[in-house]
Parts: C-alpha cells; sequence; structure tokens
C-alpha cells in the first residue's frame, strides 16, 4: 500500500498521546546483537485471536451482495487446528450481525460469546470446541456502515453503474469476514459470491473471471496462504483487457482502454522484478484500478492489485505506483510483518524494491529522482513529528492505538533508506544475493523485525565485519529520527530544475521553453522548491505560463493547491473544491484540508467543501478527516 501522505502533517489527535517506549539494548559497535526487548514483541496487540491455542488454516467463503441493502449476507466456513486441550477459538469482528454457528457437518447451532466492542479492535467472538472440532461455520451479515466495505452509487462511478470495493488492511477484514485478524495468521480460501447478473465480481486470487457471466454466480480459489487484510473482494460494471499472457487490467467499461494503454509495461515490470528477486509466487498478476472514491494508491491484495484512478495521468508518469504494488508481490505478500509493530518490514522493503524495478526499465536518473522526492517527503515529516517522536523509529510501538497510525513516510522512506545504506556498504552483488536468500528462507511466512535483524547479522554482517565498521543498524532501526549516514541521492535531472528555481526567486524569470520536456517528478521538485512564500503576482505567474490550476495530473495539481494554501491565495479555491469532491486518495485530502484549517478563512472553506465531499470518501479517509476538522474547530 503507498504511503498515506503526499506532503508531512502531523495528526495531533494521533500523536498527543503519550507513546510506550520500546525496550531495547542498543550497541555503539557495528554488530548488531540479538534485542532484548522489553515487551512480547510476537504478540499481535491488534488481534483478540490466540493462535497457539487455535488458529485457522481455510477459508470457505459464500456470500451475497445486496446492493439494496448494502451488506453482505452468508457463512465464513473456517478449517482449523488446536491445541489438545484447546476449549474455544476466538474470531475478531467488527459490527458483524452473528446469525449462527456450527461445528463440523452438523447442522445444529452452538452457543457462541460475542464480547462487548472495543473502539479500535472491535468485538471478540468466542465460539467453544472440543477434540472433534475441525471446522468453524459461521453465519452473519455485514453492516450497512462497515468501515471495509465502500457501496458506490451509480453516480458515483464512470459507468453510472452500482460499484462495491473492500479495503482490509490494516484491521478491518473483520468487519466484513470473521476472521484472525492478525498479519502472523495466514490461510488458503475459496470462495462463491453471487452478485447482480449485470455486474461481475472478482477478488484477490489469480483465477478471477474475465467477462461478466449470466447468472451472477462466481467462483474463486486462493491456494497460497495470506493474512486477512489481503482478503479482497471487488464488485462492479468491470471489463477485461489483456497485457500479456500472465498480466492484465480491470477497470470500469469507459476506462478500460485507457488504463490499458497506461499500464502497458506491467509485463516488462515483472519480467524485471524476478530477475531481481526470484520468480514471481502467484501466477497472475492484474490490476484493477476502481472508482476514485478508493482511499489509496494502490493495495497489494495478491494477484489483483487495487489501484486509485489519479495515476492515469495519459503519460504513463505515475506508473511507479504499479511498481510498488507489484514489489509487495516478494515484500509484504510472500514475506510479511508479523505485526504492525513491523510495518517497516512490508514498506520500506517494497519502496527500495520499486526503485529498483523502475531503474532496471526506465534508468537510474528517473529512479533516483523518485527517491530524492521521497526523502524530501521524509525530511518534511521528521520535521512536522519532531526529532524525539518514538514514531519516528523503524520498529513501532502502537499498543493501545489503531495501526493505521504507523503508516506514514517513516515506515516507507526511513525504511527505504536503510536499504539503500546495506546496498551501498557491501555493494549491490551482494546485496541482492542476501534479498533473494531472505525472500527465499521466509516465503508465505510473518516475521518480525527482530528476525530480520538475526538473518542480516548471521548472513550478512558477520561475514562483512570490516565494512560495517560505520554503521549502527540499531540506531536505524530502534532509535528516533533519521541517522547522519543516510544516503545523499544527488539527481542530474533536477540541475536544470534548481536553475529554474533560481532564475524565478532571484530575478522573476520563467523560461517555458525550458521545461517543456519535463515529466511529472520534475514539476513536482519545481512546485515543492519554490520558496514557501510568494506574492500573488509571482503565483499568477507561475499558474499563467505553467497552467497548474485545475491540471489532469492529479500529482501536480495537488502540490500546487498545497503551495497556494500556504500562502492564502485564493484563486484556486473552486479548482480544489473540484478537484477535492473528485478524488478520494487520501494522501491529497489531508495535507490540503490540514493546511485549509489553520486559519480562520480556511476553517470555514475546509468544512464547506467537506461538506459536499464526505459522502464520495471511503469510511478510512472520512474517520480521518471527521477528527481532523473536528479538532480544529
Amino acid at each position: 500500500m503507498e504511503k498515506n501522505l503526499s506532503k508531512a502533517f502531523l495528526k495531533t489527535s494521533f500523536f498527543s498521546a503519550i507513546i510506550l517506549l520500546i525496550g531495547y539494548a542498543a550497541t555503539k559497535h557495528s554488530s548488531t546483537k540479538k534485542m532484548e526487548i522489553a515487551t512480547d514483541w510476537r504478540h499481535d496487540y491488534h488481534s483478540f485471536a490466540e493462535p497457539n491455542n487455535a488458529v485457522v488454516k481455510h477459508l470457505s467463503l459464500n456470500l451475497n451482495i445486496d446492493f439494496e441493502k448494502n451488506i453482505l449476507s452468508g457463512f465464513a466456513n473456517w478449517q482449523i487446528e488446536k491445541s489438545a486441550d484447546a476449549k474455544e477459538i476466538i474470531f475478531d469482528t467488527r459490527d458483524l450481525t452473528i446469525e449462527k454457528i456450527t461445528l463440523n457437518e452438523d447442522s445444529t447451532p452452538i452457543n457462541f460469546e460475542l464480547k462487548s466492542a472495543d473502539k479500535i479492535l472491535g468485538s471478540a467472538l468466542h465460539i467453544p470446541i472440543s477434540t472433534t472440532t475441525n471446522s468453524v461455520k459461521i453465519f452473519y451479515h455485514t453492516s450497512q456502515n462497515a468501515l471495509a466495505l465502500q457501496w458506490l452509487k451509480p453516480e458515483q462511478t464512470t459507468g453510472k453503474q452500482k460499484f462495491l470495493f473492500t479495503q482490509s488492511e490494516a484491521i478491518l477484514a473483520r468487519s466484513w469476514i470473521p476472521c484472525q485478524d492478525g498479519p502472523a495468521i495466514r490461510f488458503t480460501y475459496d470462495a462463491t459470491i453471487y452478485c447482480p447478473k449485470n455486474l461481475m465480481a472478482v477478488m484477490s486470487v489469480a483465477d478471477n473471471p474475465q467477462s461478466i457471466n449470466a447468472s451472477g454466480e462466481y467462483h474463486y480459489a486462493q491456494p497460497k496462504p495470506i493474512p486477512s487484510y489481503l482478503m479482497a473482494l471487488a464488485v462492479g460494471e468491470i471489463a477485461f483487457k489483456k497485457i500479456n499472457e500472465r498480466c492484465g487490467i480491470y477497470a470500469e467499461l469507459p476506462m478500460v482502454d485507457k488504463v490499458a494503454w497506461e499500464f502497458a509495461d506491467m509485463g516488462k515490470m515483472v519480467d524485471a522484478a524476478e530477475k531481481l528477486y526470484g520468480p514471481y509466487a502467484w501466477g497472475r498478476y492484474d490490476v484493477i484500478v476502481l472508482p476514485p472514491s478508493f482511499p489509496f494508491g494502490g493495495m497489494e491484495n495478491p494477484c489483483l492489485t487495487f489501484a486509485t484512478p489519479t495515476v492515469i495521468a495519459g503519460d504513463r508518469s505515475l506508473v511507479s505506483l504499479v511498481a510498488h504494488e507489484l514489489a509487495h508481490s516478494w515484500s509484504g505478500n510472500l514475506t510479511t510483518n508479523a505485526t504492525w509493530n513491523d510495518f517497516w518490514l512490508n514498506e520500506g522493503f517494497t519502496m527500495y524494491f520499486q526503485m529498483r524495478i523502475m531503474e532496471a526499465l526506465y534508468g537510474k536518473d528517473y529512479s533516483d529522482m523518485e527517491a530524492n522526492l521521497c526523502v524530501q517527503d521524509l525530511q518534511n515529516t521528521l520535521k512536522d513529528f519532531g526529532e524525539k517522536n518514538p514514531d519516528t523509529k523503524l520498529k513501532l510501538d502502537l499498543k493501545g492505538r489503531d495501526p493505521d497510525d504507523g503508516m506514514n513516510d517513516i515506515a516507507y522512506n526511513k525504511g527505504y533508506l536503510f536499504l539503500r545504506l546495506m546496498e551501498e556498504t557491501v555493494g549491490r552483488n551482494l546485496w541482492d544475493e542476501f534479498l533473494k536468500s531472505w525472500f527465499a528462507a521466509h516465503q508465505f511466512q510473518s516475521v518480525t523485525t527482530e528476525d530480520f535483524v538475526e538473518f542480516l547479522n548471521k548472513n550478512l554482517i558477520e561475514p562483512h565485519k570490516e565494512k560495517f565498521s560505520s554503521v549502527n543498524i540499531n540506531q536505524w532501526i530502534y532509535e528516533v529520527g533519521l541517522p547522519a549516514n543516510a544516503t545523499t541521492i544527488n539527481v542530474t535531472r533536477f540541475i536544470e530544475v534548481d536553475e529554474q528555481i533560481k532564475n524565478f526567486t532571484t530575478k522573476n524569470l520563467i523560461e517555458k521553453t525550458v521545461s517543456k520536456n519535463w515529466v511529472t517528478n520534475e514539476w513536482l521538485h519545481f512546485i515543492n522548491n519554490v520558496p514557501e512564500k510568494l506574492s500573488e503576482k509571482q503565483l499568477d505567474n507561475l499558474d499563467a505560463a505553467y497552467h497548474f490550476t485545475g491540471n489532469s495530473n492529479c500529482e501536480i495539481a495537488d502540490a500546487w493547491y498545497y503551495l497556494c494554501l500556504k500562502n492564502h491565495y485564493t484563486k484556486i479555491n473552486s479548482a480544489m473544491e473540484k478537484f477535492l469532491c473528485s478524488v478520494g486518495r487520501r494522501k491529497y485530502l489531508l495535507p490540503l484540508y490540514g493546511e485549509m484549517i489553520k486559519s480562520e478563512d480556511g476553517k470555514i472553506l475546509a468544512h464547506q467543501i467537506y461538506a459536499k465531499a464526505r459522502g464520495g470518501y471511503h469510511s478510512v479517509s472520512q474517520q480521518t478527516l471527521d477528527e481532523l476538522l473536528k479538532l480544529k474547530k
């Protein structure tokens, strides 16, 4: 999944709480001794499940899609494993109505206990079992307000048809499936989905349909074990178009040709990724572009990435998102963070892998532009969080908090810089061999930061101690801030951009011919690095020359609106309102609303726009913005 914010923006409600520090034994030397963690770092505080007692192994899911009531109804039949003395199995649920539960092949309902709801975790479902229990069948239906589900009205879609999609990460799968909702618990699944006959349903599997059938009944199988946050479902008037023999795209019918053109390099990305870190293990790799309300850039659901339409720029300049979600097929889906405290293992590795894929396809200058922009984002985030904020560590302590709090630039970009430093310390060939061995040794497993530290120490640092004499691994992982030896990423293609920034700043000179061949990354570097304080006339001149307001490239438009808000430049208000009412990607929403509410006039504007736009946003975005705007009233 892409990181939440393009600009660093501190969610004060999330970060004002006193954070429990993780105890660890830091060392001043380069070797990485196993950490003596003061807390149980393998315990998942975000799930009620007790997998050492009884754990799920396979799911047979049977659901009816009801667009009239906006609910899913049916059953989840779980095959389980248990200890000899297990008396119960515990599932995570959130706002589910449990109708009845049966065991094995017996159709007689049994008694169960659904605990009172926790604000973050939902409700624990306790089901009694015996020595003969090998399956648990839970009949249920979802709430109309299930947080993982977004039911779209026809007017909210391009094709003017009803649409449903799920978003399960981090702990929202429990709002549409009773499950053991922790990333360390993996299971295989099959599913039968019943939907209206004019619609198609697709899931996180390799055997999705490629055309709408006449019955509205679809069947799926995922033979690879996955954690619950990778369960995914989308239903709508969806069309498919082939890219190559193992890659294709899904989109609403009016969008399918445009999406296929934009993502034409998908097959080449898979080939490049395999050359780097080994065979793609999931069969097919497809992408579905969802309606605009999807709250993230992408979500790495196995075999079928969910993606935002905001990356359809018409010039293939934003396809690094596909490289990122593809990379998750190794870092995240194949080898998964065991708890959300270890989130950087998913995203830091994926950012590194993304840059390598982009370099392989488009050259080092291009990938370094993206890396440099990521570093700029990270520096802004660190400045906003504060140097001593414990959330600037890679290894987090999210106990008692929503794991969504940890999904920011730190895990992605600090993690990326740490892995890039490892490459530069030992050399690319040796580092690539190490990463191949890491994925090979931990495929279809969930791992902690401490597992990685131990593997790193044994297989790379100890055999090459002399190379690590100036690298403090513990500082990077377990301490706050950014170490001084972080890599500086110089970008040749930004030299010309910096010269234009200088000319504009010192001479008010705008040379349109110089920028005529710039790509998105160069424009972002320009907008992000012109002086923060500009006059109305300067902003007028920039917009007249470059037509930023209303730009169809969402990345450029978002960066421009953010700069204008910082300068109280109101001429963009109408276009910005249209933008905020047409996109649901939280990466754009939070910085813009967050900047608006810093002034009294801005607060009024923010609430006016949000009142119009809120209904089109996913619950993930609604929750964050509801809290943000309430706090800042």
